[in-house]
C-alpha cells in the first residue's frame, strides 16, 4: 500500500495511510532482512523495502503489512 512518511511539529515520525485514511505515529523502528519495520500507535507493523537514508520527508512509499 501507499504510505506518506513524515514528522509533525514535535519531530515524531508520523504514517499516513490516504486509503484507510489513517495517521499513526511511529512507536518503534526495526531493520530486518525484508526491510524496514515500522510499528504504529495501532499496533499495525509495516515494512519499508528499500528504503535510504537519510529520510526525505515528507515522501509518499510502498509499504506492506505485516501485523
Amino acid at each position: 500500500m501507499k504510505v506518506m512518511l513524515r514528522r509533525n511539529p514535535s519531530g515524531t515520525l508520523l504514517v499516513y495511510v490516504a486509503k484507510k485514511d489513517l495517521e499513526e505515529e511511529v512507536i518503534a523502528e526495526a531493520e530486518t532482512e525484508a526491510g524496514r519495520v515500522f510499528t504504529l500507535a495501532n499496533g499495525w507493523e509495516l515494512v519499508a523495502p528499500g528504503l535510504v537514508e537519510p529520510l526525505q520527508l515528507p515522501q509518499t512509499i510502498e509499504m506492506k503489512r505485516l501485523a
